[in-house]
């Protein structure tokens, strides 16, 4: 019999995770594997270029977890710098093109792989596309960024649009860079992934680290000089002068083949699966990673969440069902963990608007602590927030803003979510605990408490 053979469009953590899960359950005599990536790396960590570009770790070849050469030794197809152009999913075929000598190509397929991943938010603004404005999506962008903030003048300044995980973590490279930083966030506090009064908490550390954080502002413009480079970033109000400009709005499913191909996609544009990451309706069609939505266990809907812990855990999934396994993703409560210097950010569950949004009732309950015993040298002090629902008491979400040891404590919150506990319930978690790595009641447990007693007493 003919071996079957698996297409994989994508080169990174779904794509490459899903094609080598396969590879260890076929032989490439059961099952040939090819794989297409556009760019010049396979399997790499885009969530560490800010710290490339801040000079903690080096870059791009420490980033790389596998490089093109070795999926090859080990029997995956992987042809760099080829991007899929067109799906045809009736022939069972995809189009390919050559982007370094534009010959294109058609590939038949048995089972088909779209780890596509998420596009950049770039807003379509005069002076976007201008040299000295960079984004921070893949390796070479990173290239790119780090040669930008190894030139230049002796006061530097920079303008980071946007406030969220990637705007944050940038602006932390560029102050350990020496740089002069001003963060523009549209939104009334930074982090809209977490509450407006926990993101204040990040706001004042920021400012405190010298960063000029400028709120409810949308930039209108990147304004360029004489030599077309970018000198200045406009809003409403006023300029903000940049010799270095860094986009960190967000990214979106990067679905345009799906969507010509009359694949199922969600609210927010990411391709819908099954539990086994099966696009919906098509047998031989799987997708994971940036592409995708996602179910959120806590809501109950489905939704975009770009991380590369789902991105692996989807790829391991098809893998196993395309190798002749059988493996399901169960969805994700929407854990996510940051730092800009040394304040730790963290949320898991849900916000108090995505609550209001699903028609939840519920209580919240916010305190103040530390992370170690408050008499044992070190011991800085932590913000947790928590929401239940009002009646049930089942936990809904966690935020926590603090110093060491602040953000790793969401995982408690995370398992509590997952096993849909009550907040009367996590009180009595046996939690780990010594004056040097806690207080004798854990943070987490006294805000369960907190807001244990607050769902007793009905109170929001």
């Amino acid at each position: 019999m003919a071996a079957q053979r698996l297409v994989v469009v994508g080169g990174d953590a779904a794509g490459m995770s899903a094609a080598s899960r396969a590879r260890r359950l076929r032989t490439p005599d059961e099952l040939e594997i090819v794989a297409f990536e556009r760019g010049r790396y396979t399997s790499y960590s885009a969530c560490g270029i800010p710290y490339w570009a801040g000079g903690v770790v080096d870059g791009p070849d420490a980033l790389v977890a596998r490089t093109p050469e070795e999926h090859r030794a080990r029997g995956i197809d992987v042809r760099m710098r080829t991007e899929v152009t067109g799906l045809d999913l009736d022939r069972q075929r995809v189009l390919t093109r050559d982007l370094e000598s534009g010959a294109e190509r058609r590939h038949g397929f048995d089972h088909l792989v779209l780890g596509t991943g998420a596009r950049p938010v770039r807003p379509p603004l005069e002076g976007i596309d201008a040299p000295g404005v960079h984004g921070v999506q893949t390796l070479d962008d990173g290239r790119a960024l780090v040669a930008a903030l190894d030139g230049g003048a002796a006061d530097r300044r920079a303008v980071v649009v946007g406030a969220g995980y990637i705007g944050v973590e940038t602006a932390e490279a560029l102050v350990r860079r020496g740089w002069a930083v001003t963060v523009i966030e549209r939104s009334a506090q930074p982090m809209a992934t977490l509450d407006p009064d926990m993101g204040a908490l990040v706001r004042d550390a920021m400012t405190g680290m010298g960063i000029e954080v400028v709120t409810d502002t949308e930039v209108t413009a990147v304004r360029t000089g004489p030599d077309g480079r970018v000198r200045a970033v406009a809003t409403a109000a006023r300029e903000h002068p940049a010799d270095v400009v860094v986009l960190g709005l967000g990214v979106r499913p990067e679905t345009a083949l799906a969507r010509e191909a009359g694949l199922p996609l969600g609210t927010s544009g990411g391709l819908l699966t099954d539990l086994a990451m099966r696009v919906r309706g098509h047998e031989n069609v799987w997708a994971g990673g940036d592409c995708v939505e996602v179910l959120d266990l806590v809501s109950g809907r489905t939704r975009h969440i770009a991380l590369g812990t789902h991105a692996n855990k989807h790829g391991q999934v098809i893998g196993t069902n395309v190798g002749g396994g059988y493996a399901t993703f169960p969805g994700v409560v929407g854990t996510a963990v940051s730092k800009v210097c040394d304040l730790e950010i963290a949320r898991t569950g849900l916000l108090e608007a995505q609550a209001r949004a699903e028609g939840l009732r519920y209580v919240t309950a916010t305190i103040e602590s530390t992370n170690r015993a408050g008499y044992y040298p070190g011991a800085r002090p932590m913000t947790v927030k928590m929401l239940a629902e009002r009646g049930t008491g089942r936990l809904l979400g966690v935020q926590i803003v603090g110093r060491e040891g602040a953000a790793k404590r969401v995982d408690v919150a995370a398992v509590a979510l997952t096993a849909r506990m009550t907040v009367d319930q996590m009180t009595a978690l046996d939690l780990g605990y010594a004056p040097p790595f806690s207080p004798v009641w854990d943070p987490v447990l006294v805000a369960a408490r907190r807001a244990a007693a607050a769902v007793k007493d009905g109170q929001g």
